[in-house]
């Protein structure tokens, strides 16, 4: 089995729990997500060889310690390959080096892509489970914020992974997730009845993004409004590459569609 350490890194995020950096190997270790330099994090890493510093996508809870620990550890700095430059704006570091879907790193370690959260996002397999980033948590659902994230995309990365039947999954925030297929599962189901919600609420009437917003939610918003409108918009796209739904991009207004099973 691979030794995983997780460490969370209390920084500005939106997530409703500090971001999970992760230590993966023994003597000669892989970085995950050093999402800002921390006693913590220093402390997990006290001892060991940092050769390698990843990161699962890179929005800015994510990458806020990858200059200081790339600086401090020398290690081989790696990107998503063809995202070099957005990598590089976002962390302050060229990349040495650049992955793709399958590429082993330290340790066996291997590549394996999920966009949907994001559009660079990438998980890291490992014999003892896989490093998830912020494709599933424990509890709660993943925003899969439009125009950048992308809910078909989002959904075929659940699957992906609910096929490699990990035994474990190490999210972005959170507990460490022990019946990954219970909550793959959850989550697919979770946004397909939501689409189904969207779906019906355009049917119904709602004639723009904030109308559709308002139709599928009976929750408070306040706090996480634009998010979840930019859920709500993700899944709209979603529907109208499948026809169900017509989008006015430009103006912001959404229509029925073809007729769909509901």
């Amino acid at each position: 089995m691979t030794r995983i350490d997780r460490v969370p890194v209390e920084v500005p995020t939106s997530a409703p729990a500090p971001t999970n950096a992760y230590v993966v190997g023994d003597d000669e270790v892989l970085l995950v997500d050093p999402a800002a330099e921390s006693a913590a994090l220093d402390a997990a890493l006290e001892g060991r060889t940092v050769s390698h510093l990843a990161v699962t996508h890179t929005h800015p809870d994510h990458v806020g310690g990858v200059a200081a620990y790339a600086d401090r550890t020398g290690a081989t700095v790696w990107a998503r390959r063809g995202r070099e430059a957005e990598f590089a704006a976002a962390t302050g570091v060229d990349p040495d080096r650049t992955f793709g879907d399958g590429t082993t790193l330290l340790n066996g370690v291997r590549v394996v892509d999920t966009p949907g959260h994001a559009s660079d996002h990438v998980a890291f397999v490992t014999a003892s489970g896989v490093v998830s980033g912020d494709v599933a948590f424990a509890e709660g659902s993943v925003v899969v914020p439009a125009p950048e994230g992308d809910m078909r995309a989002y959904l075929v990365s659940l699957r992906r992974l609910h096929a490699r039947a990990p035994p474990r999954l190490y999210p972005g925030h959170g507990p460490v997730v022990d019946d990954p297929k219970r909550v793959l599962e959850r989550l697919v189901r979770h946004r397909r009845d939501r689409e189904r919600r969207v779906e019906r609420a355009i049917r119904e009437g709602a004639d723009d993004l904030d109308a559709v917003l308002d139709a599928v939610y009976e929750k408070d918003l306040t706090g996480v409004r634009d998010l979840a409108r930019a859920t709500v918009h993700a899944h709209v796209e979603k529907l109208a590459a499948e026809g169900r739904v017509r989008f006015d991009r430009d103006a912001g207004r959404v229509a029925p569609g073809r007729a769909a099973d509901d």
